[in-house]
């Protein structure tokens, strides 16, 4: 269990399960116009995909400009999608 854990194929997996959860938002959407639009969901979910890439490049040992560059758009991220709810 725990080389699981240590494996970044882990993140892989989760993040192809966050872009199957936008594809079906989407799709939802775009069929029945209910639920979350996924304009207003894009910003979280970039905010955590960044996050999952940061883990990643530790997961690879990735040079650390590339982890910097991670942390850095996902606050980016952050800071669109409260900036949009702020509204």
């Amino acid at each position: 269990m725990d080389e699981l854990f240590r494996s970044p194929h882990l993140v892989d997996l989760i993040l192809a399960v966050v872009a199957v959860e936008l594809i079906a938002i989407a799709l939802v959407w775009r069929r029945s116009r209910r639920g979350i639009s996924p304009r207003a969901l894009l910003p979280n979910l970039l905010a955590g995909v960044f996050l999952l890439l940061a883990l990643r490049c530790v997961l690879v040992d990735a040079p650390w400009f590339w982890l910097a560059a991670c942390l850095a758009a996902s606050g980016l991220a952050n800071a669109a999608d409260l900036r949009q709810r702020w509204r």
